[in-house]
């Protein structure tokens, strides 16, 4: 019997974490869709491996998009088919359910992630910032009467925040992630090798070369893709200098809102963020040197959290477990 179920419905991947048994579902965040009668035929990595691969009787789409629902649908059916996995179609209870939310979400795409948690089986929906989700789930002592910068840095949405007494003193959310950043890799390897590639070949690229800051030794990989002049496939080797230079512009606006944040910061808090350093958590800060990259332009230390993909979903997990002692961190709650 699940009461309980903590969710990071993310742009790129979806992580639920049941209390007591830990993280039970990490699968990437696409639906495929029936194109002629709209049902749904496949989610999670089953659906993504069909990411750009599709005839036109299907569609495979994210149904989330900036950290937000994009389609409503969609986002409940996913929902819903994840809690029936993992407690089955015939429930004594309907568990609670707390979400991780973008600081800079809207009401109204708020009021969406709620109803959508209702109408795929909540009993309660509860949504909770993610900067305080990240910090909790990389074991950041909240509570306490100091400040901790963390920078979460997720697949559609990068939060920047200082937590103080369990809750957001300065915080902003700006629309770059990791999906912004291989489009960027996309476009830039359009330009320079009239190669076009898609949004996977694009990721992959950036996890086996990618880096913020020259590398000692440079990395190449081959990338394949389809010739832009002639429309044929083709190979070319590309380096990890080309990685970096593809990204420059999505890394200046995620420094730019650390800066923002920093400059909102009371010098009290300021000074402990300079003791203790900044935080990174999120997929998206996994790029090679990007922690050395943010000491260098702030003069602030910063380092990568222990696993970080995964903090948002564990500090949700923590605090749907005590949900009577994180009330004021929850943002919005329907039952």
């Amino acid at each position: 019997m699940i009461r309980r179920i903590g969710v990071d419905l993310g742009t790129t991947n979806i992580l639920i974490h049941v209390p007591g048994r830990g993280i039970v579902v990490d699968e990437p965040a696409v639906a495929a869709i029936d194109a002629y009668d709209n049902k749904i035929v496949a989610f999670g990595e089953e659906a993504r491996k069909m990411l750009g691969k599709t005839p036109d009787s299907i569609i495979a789409a994210r149904p989330l998009k900036d950290g937000v629902i994009a389609s409503f649908k969609i986002t409940e059916a996913m929902l819903r088919y994840f809690i029936n996995r993992l407690s089955g179609r015939l429930r004594l209870f309907r568990p609670d359910i707390m979400v991780a939310v973008p600081v800079g979400a809207t009401s109204t795409e708020r009021r969406a992630i709620t109803d959508a948690c209702i109408a795929a089986g909540a009993k309660n929906a509860f949504l909770i910032k993610e900067p305080v989700a990240a910090a909790l789930g990389a074991n950041v002592p909240i509570a306490a009467a100091e400040g901790h910068l963390i920078i979460d840095i997720g697949g559609g949405t990068t939060e920047v925040a200082v937590i103080s007494l369990g809750d957001v003193v300065a915080a902003t959310s700006v629309r770059v992630g990791g999906g912004k950043i291989d489009q960027a890799i996309t476009t830039y390897i359009r330009k320079k090798y009239s190669l076009i590639i898609g949004e996977q070949s694009a990721e992959n690229l950036k996890i086996k070369i990618g880096t913020a800051m020259p590398l000692k030794k440079e990395l190449t990989y081959e990338l394949s893709g389809t010739n832009s002049v002639t429309g044929l496939p083709e190979s070319v080797l590309v380096n990890s200098n080309d990685v970096m230079a593809a990204c420059q512009e999505e890394l200046k606006e995620i420094i730019d809102a650390v800066k923002a944040v920093l400059q909102k910061t009371p010098p009290e808090l300021a000074a402990d963020i300079m003791d203790k350093g900044m935080i990174m958590t999120g997929g998206g800060s996994l790029l090679r040197n990007l922690d050395q990259l943010f000491t260098k332009v702030t003069g602030v230390p910063c380092q990568l959290a222990e696993e970080p993909r995964l903090c948002v979903v564990k500090g949700t997990g923590i605090a749907v477990e005590h949900l009577d002692e994180f009330r004021r961190s929850v943002l919005w709650a329907k039952r």
